[in-house]
């Protein structure tokens, strides 16, 4: 399944620097920069209520978005990062990638694991160790997710790379790797526990000796 694509506006941004970025935020608006097609990065403001809800209904990573900048023509853009506050739910900035229809680009697609394993059923875990793969492909072709149907998965399987239906999307990453695996259940619960039998042994070793040795000064 592909993105739709999302429209934004913008409009150019003169003013620089911390000072002026602070400024732009308290009014509402949020700085951010265009690059990729042309020469040099474009400084733009947006508004910053019109991103948040854009950003609410979209997966960022793969959504094509027009981007009107000064009432000009939309032109084609993808998020490529964003910063936000380290400990408030404030956005400070947005990198935007300007690219071509025609012209396949990469990009990284979520991967979301559907159903229970088998081997979780009988009391195993299930461990998913990769979120997303990178892929290469033409804009209009980049899908909003793979979904990857883990019901059969016993104790000891494992989903790799190469075991995902991407449509015919070119991957870049190795085939090779895993994506999750199913272990045997509570093997790390019965080491700790087995430590722990050996902690108290031995400490209960070294206070009876204890008492002995108090016991013969006595």
């Amino acid at each position: 399944m592909t993105n739709e694509s999302a429209r934004l506006t913008a409009r150019t941004r003169t003013a620089s620097g911390k000072g002026a970025a602070r400024q732009l935020r308290r009014s509402g608006q949020l700085p951010a920069v265009v690059y990729g097609r042309r020469d040099d990065a474009e400084s733009l403001a947006l508004d910053t209520h019109e991103l948040s809800r854009l950003l609410s209904r979209i997966h960022a990573a793969t959504t094509v978005i027009d981007l009107e900048v000064d009432g000009g023509e939309p032109r084609p853009v993808l998020i490529r990062e964003i910063q936000r506050h380290p400990y408030r739910p404030q956005l400070l900035h947005v990198d935007f990638f300007e690219i071509r229809a025609d012209v396949k680009i990469r990009v990284s697609v979520p991967l979301h694991l559907l159903e229970t394993p088998a081997g979780v059923e009988v009391g195993g875990i299930l461990q998913h160790l990769r979120h997303e793969i990178e892929v290469e492909c033409l804009p209009n072709e980049i899908p909003s997710a793979f979904t990857i149907d883990v019901s059969e998965l016993e104790i000891g399987d494992s989903l790799n790379v190469s075991d995902v239906d991407t449509g015919g999307v070119d991957v870049v990453d190795d085939e090779g790797l895993t994506i999750c695996t199913v272990v045997p259940p509570a093997v790390e619960e019965v080491e700790e526990e087995e430590e722990l039998e050996e902690v108290e042994q031995v400490e209960g070793e070294a206070a009876a000796e204890a008492t002995e040795a108090e016991a013969e000064e006595g």
